[in-house]
């Protein structure tokens, strides 16, 4: 069984709607383990991360990065960056802001040097805009064509769950994408000597 951390912060709502359609997706992968974790619980326990083989980290745009919360957040994984016990395990990343750009694509980027600094492998965003395909625009997959990771728009000051269908089908894909890339390379821990690795 692999297991999957979804690490989000979400000060209004709409990252974490985003981030449950993200857990849909995974869990629906045999031979998945996906649950959710605020950001803020692991900046206080930050080696809990240890026990999990992937990453998919969650963050709302705020002036063109990752909020504050979440960046102490990566800030407090530190100490593992020192020993890099979280090499070789998977990553990757999904945003949400007001706008269909808003600078999104910043941060995702943090998110992917976060992963770069801490020797993971990135995951990124392989769907294709369904619009392309004929499909109406609220109603296609990858409607904003992100391949870094996801991206995600809910308007400003609406409700939580005000997305698009889109948006909402393509976390689930997204999760479950991640889920299948996670079996299918599998990952081995740092901390693992070679030995074990060889057997």
């Amino acid at each position: 069984m692999k297991t999957i951390a979804i690490i989000y912060h979400s000060a209004h709502g709409h990252t974490a709607h985003i981030a449950r359609h993200v857990l849909e997706g995974a869990q629906g992968v045999c031979g998945i383990h996906a649950e959710l974790r605020q950001a803020e619980d692991l900046a206080h326990a930050p080696d809990s991360l240890l026990h999990y083989d992937g990453f998919i980290l969650g963050s709302p745009t705020y002036l063109g990065g990752v909020s504050g919360p979440f960046k102490t957040f990566m800030d407090a994984t530190g100490r593992l960056w020192k020993t890099q016990q979280l090499k070789n395990k998977l990553a990757a990343g999904f945003t949400v802001s007001s706008l269909p750009a808003g600078d999104k694509q910043s941060t995702l980027l943090s998110m992917w040097v976060f992963a770069m600094q801490h020797g993971m492998v990135w995951v990124g965003n392989p769907i294709l805009p369904e619009q392309h395909t004929g499909v109406p625009y609220d109603e296609a997959a990858n409607r904003l064509g992100s391949w870094s990771g996801l991206m995600a728009q809910a308007g400003h000051g609406a409700a939580a769950d005000a997305f698009v269908p889109g948006d909402t089908k393509t976390a689930r894909m997204f999760g479950q994408h991640f889920a299948e890339t996670l079996l299918r390379l599998g990952g081995v821990a740092a901390h693992q000597p070679a030995e074990a690795v060889a057997a």
